[in-house]
C-alpha cells in the first residue's frame, strides 16, 4: 500500500505505479494506492520486481512528491522436487572388491530458495539394490555393501536412489534416478580342461606345420584375464609337435614341427599346460593359475610316394665325356609296410633336359649328348620318382650337374702389347711386363709359366723373366741396340698353364727400337729418323714425299696403258671371224654348249650325211619359207617324222637340238629290235590307236589324229 502525506482522503490525489511488472504483474488503486498481484508469482522464474511510484494531483497532473523506488521480493516455498541432471547412471566396479568401494557419486538438484527453509535440503537413500551397494544421504557416494562379489555370478545390477526435500521429512517432495552398475572382470579363475585326456588321430602324410588337432581349456574370466597360453610338458613324443593359441577361440592348435611315420612309431603320448597370461597378486592364494592334460596321437597309415634319399643332388661331369658315361645316381625308397618298386624320369621342361636319361630302374643318370662348358656350364632338372603299385604318388628332387672345364685352351697374351726398347738400354733391363689369359674356367691356384721358345733362348737379345705370379717381364740382354742395324725384333714367348692336360701357345712380340734421351723417355721411333741427316728440315722432307707420290702416279698410269693396249689387240683378233685359228684357253660351256658343234650328230649317225651345214658359226639371218607337204591319209608315221626331221635340218635358223631330232630314231642292231609299233609287221587295220587317250593331254593330237582316220575307214562297216 502506497500513502501519501498530501492525501487528505478527499480524492484530490491520484497514484502511479511503473517499473518491472507494473499493469502486467502488478496494479496499483489510484485512489487508494493499494498494489496488487494480478497473476501468480513464481519465485524461481523472477525472485523480485523493482517499481516506481508517484503520487499525483488530479486536477493539474503535477507530482505532489518526487516519485519513489521500492523492491517487491518473491517469498519461496516448497513446490520444486529435487532432479537428478545428469541420470540415469552407468558405473562400474571391480568384482571381488571389499565392502565400501567407491562406485559412484550422484547429485540431485531443487530448485527452491536455499536460504530459506528446507525447501532446497536435500537427502538421498537407496530404494532398490539392497544390499548389495550402499549410499551416503547427504553426500550422494555409493559404495559396496557386500563382500567378494563375483562377475561369474552376477555381472550387471540396476539401483535406484531416491533423493528428497525437506530434510527427509514428511511432506518433502522426491525425486529418483537410476544406477547401472556393472561388475568388471579380475583373473580370478583359473583355466581348467574339461577332460584330462585328448585322444588326436593324424594321417602320417600330414604335413610339417599344419593342424593336426585343437584342445580347449575353460577360463569363466573375460577378456585379458580369460588369455590361454598353452604349453608341452617335455617327455614323450613333444619334440615332434608343437601347440599354440588361437586368439579368437582361446583354443591350443596343435601343429606337426617333424614328419610322422607310421612305419617308425604309431601312437605319441604328451602333457600340454593351460595357464593365464595376465595373473592378479591378489589372488595367488587360491593355487596355480594353469592345468595340465594328456595328449594322445595315433598315427595313421597311408600310402605314400617315395622318399628320396637327399633333398637335392649335386653331380659333376667333364666336358666332352663319351654319350652313355654315367655320371651319377638318385635314389628313392617307398618306406610303406608293403614296399612297392620305384621308377624313375625327368621332369621334360625343355631342350635341355634332352642332354640326359635317367634309368628307369636304377635310376642312373648318363649322358645323352656331348657337353660344352663354354656353352653350358650348369644344368638343372628335376627327377620324378613314382610307385609302381600306385603311379599317381610321385615325389621330385632337384639335380644339378655341373660341367667341369677340359683343359682345351691353351693361355695366350691377355692384350696385344706395342713393346719398345731404348738405344741406350743397359742388359738386365725390364721393358715390358706380360699377363696371360685363358678361355677355360681356370680352377683355383692354376698358374701360368713363361719362358722363350727354343729358337730364342740362344740368341743375345732379349729375354724373359718368369715372375711366378701369373705375370712375366721382359729383359733385355745386351749393353745398346742400333735402330739403324735393326729396327723390330720378334720375340718368341712360350706360355703353358697348369691344367691337364698341358696346353701351351708361342706368341709372338714385336719390339721397336726407339731413340731416347739419358732418362729413358722415348723421343722418336719414326723410321724416316733413321736415314734422313739430322738438319733436313721439315719443309725438304715435305718436298720429297711429294715427288715420290708423283713418280707412283706416273708409273701407275702407265702401267695402265700399257694393259688396256694389250687388250684390244687380243679382242681385234678374237673377232675376226675370218681367222680360223682356235684358240685354246678359252673353255668351252660343256654338253649344253650346242652352238659349237652338232650335238645331234654324236646321236644320230645319218644326220653327218644328210646335214652339211656347219653349227661352229652363227648362220646368216635368212629365214626360207617352210614347205609343209600335206599329210595323204594312212601315211605311215615314220616318214611324217623323217619329213618333219629333213625340213629342221636345212632351215638354218631352226635349233640343232630339236628333241624329235633327237628321239625320234631308235638305233640300228639293237638285240631287243624295235620296241615301236610304228615297224610293227600288223597292218594298219588291225592296229588300235584307243590306248593313246589314255597316255594323257601331251598325246592328245596324236589320239585325235589317228582316232579321226579311223573313223574315216572306208574299209569298216559301220
Amino acid at each position: 500500500k502506497l500513502h501519501s502525506d498530501l492525501d487528505k482522503g478527499v480524492g484530490t490525489v491520484k497514484y502511479t505505479l511503473s517499473g518491472d511488472g507494473a499493469g502486467t504483474v502488478f496494479t496499483i488503486d489510484e485512489t487508494t494506492g493499494d498494489i496488487h498481484a494480478i497473476r501468480s508469482l513464481d519465485r524461481e522464474e523472477k525472485p523480485f520486481y523493482t517499481l516506481r511510484a508517484q503520487a499525483v494531483d488530479v486536477d493539474t497532473k503535477k507530482p505532489l512528491e518526487p516519485e519513489s523506488e521500492f523492491i517487491i521480493k518473491v517469498q519461496d516455498i516448497n513446490d520444486n522436487e529435487p532432479k537428478f541432471l545428469d541420470g540415469p547412471y552407468v558405473a562400474s566396479v571391480p568384482e571381488m572388491s571389499p565392502v565400501g568401494a567407491y562406485v559412484l557419486q550422484v547429485k540431485a538438484t531443487d530448485a527452491d530458495d536455499p536460504t530459506y527453509g528446507n525447501s532446497a535440503r536435500v537427502v538421498y537413500s537407496i530404494l532398490q539394490g539392497q544390499p548389495y551397494f550402499s549410499i551416503d544421504p547427504k553426500t550422494g557416494v555409493i559404495r559396496t555393501a557386500l563382500p567378494n562379489m563375483d562377475r561369474e555370478v552376477k555381472e550387471q545390477y540396476q539401483v535406484l536412489i531416491q533423493a528428497k526435500d525437506m530434510g527427509g521429512q514428511l511432506g518433502g517432495l522426491a525425486g529418483t534416478t537410476t544406477v547401472n552398475i556393472t561388475l568388471t572382470d579380475v583373473n580370478d579363475n583359473p583355466p581348467r580342461f574339461p577332460k584330462s585326456i585328448f585322444h588326436l588321430k593324424v594321417p602320417e602324410s600330414s604335413q610339417v606345420g599344419s593342424a593336426i588337432g585343437r584342445i580347449r581349456a575353460v577360463d569363466p574370466d573375460f577378456g585379458k584375464n580369460a588369455e590361454i597360453e598353452y604349453n608341452i610338458v617335455p617327455g614323450d613324443g613333444g619334440n615332434l609337435f608343437d601347440i599354440t593359441t588361437d586368439e579368437n577361440t582361446q583354443e591350443g592348435v596343435i601343429r606337426l614341427k617333424k614328419p610322422l611315420d607310421f612305419e617308425t612309431k604309431k601312437a605319441y603320448t604328451f602333457k600340454v599346460e593351460a595357464s593365464n597370461l595376465h595373473l592378479d597378486h591378489r589372488f595367488h592364494s587360491v593355487g596355480p593359475f594353469k592345468d595340465t592334460a594328456t595328449v594322445k596321437i595315433n598315427v595313421l597309415d597311408m600310402d605314400e610316394p617315395p622318399v628320396f634319399s637327399k633333398p637335392m643332388y649335386t653331380m659333376e661331369v667333364y666336358e666332352d665325356t663319351p654319350v652313355g658315361t654315367i655320371i651319377g645316381a638318385v635314389t628313392a625308397q617307398d618306406l610303406d609296410a608293403g614296399s612297392s618298386s620305384v621308377r624313375y624320369f625327368i621332369d621334360w621342361k625343355n631342350d635341355v633336359d634332352s642332354y640326359f636319361t635317367i634309368d628307369a630302374t636304377e635310376g642312373t643318370i648318363a649322358t645323352n649328348e656331348l657337353l660344352d662348358r663354354e656353352s653350358t656350364a650348369q644344368y638343372n632338372f628335376s627327377i620324378i620318382a613314382s610307385k609302381v603299385s600306385n603311379p599317381l604318388l610321385t615325389s621330385k628332387v632337384n639335380v644339378i650337374i655341373n660341367v667341369l672345364d677340359v683343359n682345351e685352351f691353351p693361355p695366350e697374351i691377355s692384350v696385344p702389347y706395342e713393346t719398345s726398347v731404348c738405344e741406350n738400354a743397359k742388359p738386365g733391363q725390364v721393358i715390358q711386363t706380360v699377363t696371360a689369359a685363358d678361355k677355360d674356367l681356370s680352377p683355383a691356384g692354376q698358374r701360368f709359366s713363361f719362358r722363350l721358345s727354343a729358337e730364342a733362348s740362344n740368341k743375345p737379345n732379349f729375354t724373359v723373366h718368369d715372375y711366378r705370379n701369373n705375370t712375366a717381364g721382359i729383359e733385355t740382354r745386351r749393353n745398346g741396340y742400333s735402330r739403324r742395324q735393326q729396327e723390330l725384333y720378334f720375340l718368341p714367348v712360350v706360355i703353358e698353364d697348369s691344367s691337364y692336360p698341358v696346353q701351351s701357345s708361342t706368341n709372338t712380340m714385336t719390339i721397336r727400337v726407339c731413340r731416347c734421351d739419358s732418362d729413358g723417355t722415348i723421343l722418336s721411333c719414326n723410321v724416316e729418323a733413321i736415314f734422313l741427316p739430322v738438319g733436313l728440315s721439315t719443309g725438304a722432307l715435305i718436298a720429297i714425299l711429294l715427288c715420290i707420290v708423283i713418280l707412283l702416279v706416273i708409273v701407275v698410269l702407265y702401267v695402265a696403258l700399257r694393259r688396256q693396249k694389250k687388250k684390244d689387240t687380243l679382242m681385234t683378233s678374237k673377232e675376226d671371224i675370218r681367222d680360223n685359228v682356235i684358240h685354246y684357253d678359252d673353255e668351252g660351256g660343256g654338253e649344253e654348249d650346242t652352238q659349237a658343234f652338232d650335238i645331234g650328230a654324236l646321236r644320230n649317225p645319218k644326220v653327218i650325211e644328210d646335214n652339211k651345214i656347219r653349227r661352229d658359226i652363227k648362220p646368216d639371218s635368212l629365214r626360207f619359207p617352210r614347205q609343209r607337204p600335206p599329210v595323204e591319209d594312212n601315211t605311215d608315221i615314220r616318214d611324217f617324222i623323217n619329213q618333219r626331221l629333213q625340213e629342221n635340218d636345212v632351215d638354218p635358223a631352226a635349233p640343232p637340238y630339236d628333241s624329235l631330232a633327237t628321239y625320234a630314231y631308235e638305233g640300228n642292231g639293237s638285240v631287243a629290235e624295235s620296241l615301236s609299233s610304228i615297224d610293227s609287221l600288223t597292218t594298219e587295220a588291225d592296229q588300235d590307236y584307243d590306248y593313246l587317250s589314255d597316255w594323257g593331254p601331251r598325246f592328245k593330237i596324236l589320239a585325235d589324229m589317228f582316232g579321226e582316220e579311223e573313223s574315216y575307214n572306208p574299209d569298216k562297216v559301220t
